[in-house]
Order: C-alpha cells, then sequence, then structure tokens
C-alpha cells in the first residue's frame, strides 16, 4: 500500500487536533483528485457518520479506493459483495476475491478455511441445519444445539477482540456514558467488516429463525467478566416502523460459572453449550410487545462469558 500523501498526513494530524472541518475539506480534495488512501478515509467516514452517513456513497468509494489499488477497501469491497449490504450480492464472486486475498493476507486465508469447511449451497445458504428443541411457548423460545462449530465460535470472539469497548448508552443530553443495565464490554461486527465467514455464519442464523439475513442487525461479540449482567430487559423497541420481532444468541464457550439467560417472568433459565443458538420472540404476531420476553443475562461467577448477539427486525434492516 502507498504511503499517505503529505496532504493526507496534514489532515490527520487536523483530525487529531479537533479541527475535523478542516481536515475533511482536505481529504474531499485528495479523493476527487484519485488519491486512493484519501478515499479509503472518506469512505470510513460516510459509513461511519463522521460526514453524512450514506451506506451507498461508502461502498462506492469503497470501490474507487480499491480500484486505485488500496487492500484493505479490497477487502471492505469483497466483504460487501459477499453481503450485499448498500449495492449487489455476488456470493461467487466475493468468494474468488476472498480466494486471491487469502493468498497474501494471513486473516482472509482463516475466513477462507472456515468457509470451505461449512456445507453451503452456491449462494451461501446452509445445505442443512440441525433440529432445534423448544424450550417454551410462551414466551416463545427454542434452542438449536451445535447449529455452529468449536472453530466458527472462536473465529468470531477472536475477529472481535480488538474492537471490545465499555457497553454505552446516550444520557438525556445525547452523551455517550456507560450503560447502567448492561455491563459488559461489546464489539460490535458492523456490516464493513462482517466478512464472507461471518456472513456465512448470519445466513446460517437466519435460516434456523426463518428470516432473510438482511432482516438482521449488525452482530454484537458481548463479554462478560466476573460480576458482569445484562439486567432485566426488553430487546423490543417501541414506536419503531420496524420492529425487532426476534433475538438470537450464540453461546461462542461455556468455561465459565454463572451467566445463564433467565426469562423474568417465567423462571427459564437457559445456559448453552458452546456453539449452540438460542432464539426467542420478544413480539407478538400483532407486533405488540411481548411481556413475557422479558429477560436478563444473569451475573457471571467466574471465567468469562462470550456471546454473540443479533437482533433481527420484521423487515430488512440492512442498507
Amino acid at each position: 500500500m502507498q504511503p499517505p500523501h503529505p496532504m493526507l498526513v496534514q489532515a490527520f494530524q487536523l483530525l487529531q487536533a479537533g479541527r475535523a472541518a478542516e481536515a475533511i475539506v482536505i481529504i474531499r480534495r485528495r479523493a476527487a483528485e484519485g488519491d486512493a488512501n484519501a478515499q479509503l478515509t472518506l469512505a470510513e467516514m460516510t459509513w461511519g457518520g463522521m460526514v453524512t452517513q450514506d451506506p451507498v456513497a461508502a461502498r462506492g468509494l469503497f470501490e474507487k479506493s480499491a480500484r486505485g489499488g488500496n487492500p484493505i477497501a479490497a477487502k471492505r469491497v469483497t466483504n460487501l459483495l459477499a453481503s450485499g449490504i448498500a449495492g449487489a450480492r455476488d456470493w461467487r464472486a466475493a468468494l474468488e476475491r476472498l480466494r486471491e486475498e487469502a493468498r497474501r493476507d494471513p486473516a482472509r486465508r482463516a475466513a477462507l478455511r472456515l468457509i470451505e469447511g461449512m456445507k453451503l449451497d452456491d449462494s451461501g445458504d446452509p445445505l442443512a441445519l440441525p433440529s432445534s428443541e423448544r424450550l417454551s411457548e410462551a414466551p416463545d423460545v427454542v434452542i438449536a444445539r451445535g447449529l455452529f462449530t468449536t472453530a466458527e465460535c472462536d473465529y468470531l470472539s477472536q475477529l472481535a477482540a480488538p474492537g471490545f469497548s465499555p457497553s454505552v448508552v446516550n444520557d438525556s443530553t445525547g452523551r455517550q456514558v456507560r450503560d447502567p443495565i448492561r455491563t459488559s464490554d461489546g464489539s460490535t461486527l458492523h456490516w464493513a467488516i462482517e466478512d464472507p465467514a461471518v456472513h456465512a455464519i448470519n445466513r446460517r442464523l437466519a435460516a434456523a429463525t426463518g428470516t432473510d439475513a438482511a432482516q438482521g442487525e449488525a452482530m454484537q461479540i458481548l463479554r462478560y467478566r466476573p460480576g458482569q449482567e445484562y439486567k432485566p430487559h426488553f430487546d423490543f423497541v417501541r414506536a419503531s416502523d420496524n420492529q425487532r420481532m426476534m433475538t438470537a444468541l450464540i453461546y461462542l464457550n461455556d468455561d465459565y460459572q454463572g451467566g445463564e439467560t433467565l426469562f423474568v417472568k417465567t423462571g427459564l433459565e437457559v445456559k448453552g453449550r458452546k456453539g449452540d443458538a438460542l432464539i426467542f420472540r420478544s413480539a407478538t404476531p400483532d407486533r405488540e410487545l411481548d411481556p413475557l420476553s422479558e429477560h436478563a443475562g444473569l451475573p457471571v461467577t467466574g471465567g468469562v462469558k462470550l456471546l454473540a448477539s443479533r437482533w433481527i427486525r420484521e423487515k430488512r434492516w440492512a442498507p
């Protein structure tokens, strides 16, 4: 990858000094002049919302940067091509790109190796699923035991590790503060970094829930250390025109104590084994809150609990 142009270095210095408006002018100018590094930077800003958030425009910038030879942008393009986020989906083309990237990049090689161990059709969907076990009719709770392999669980944990930070919420002033209900650390595998292996995992989860992968929010990996918990809550979102209908939890490990998932109103406690997926509904068929879906992650008393969480909406959520 080419080193950044001096003007782009100046823009990074301005960003660090809190002079974002000046920095963005330089980045935009360099991107318009065909600077692949600037195009990647502007793509990340446009994706994340540092400038006006626009996933479609961001994907276009990733593509321009990739054509200019930026390897980071090229991986973003492969990821988005695999998932169909913010543009066209082409699973076969994404795998071809991934195979080429795997020749030079150990992380991409690991993703490819994981996919090659999966039984998928030509679209990246699972050819078969294990049977699920109903744990409760009300609330509607099922568990799909062994839906994911040990290697797949370990891969998600390792991919999430660099991104862990304390779970936060916005207070009444819009300032981010530590979440008083969820005391875990979280790492979001957002769509730009959702590589083809993670996307194949999400498609299997969608198949197990009878939904489309595009209905799912970005996967979150949660880490609970001793004493950390997720206090009683609902996943239902009030006054939403695209309701969270369902939650899927993947147990990424089981070598910890405590940390059971408790359904508060009924007393149902679940502690899955590594690779199990717990699936439950938060809303009734008429889009109302199911009061029996209130649940909690009980405090961990020993070890570290790792859990993948994916909220599923009633219709397409992905851009």
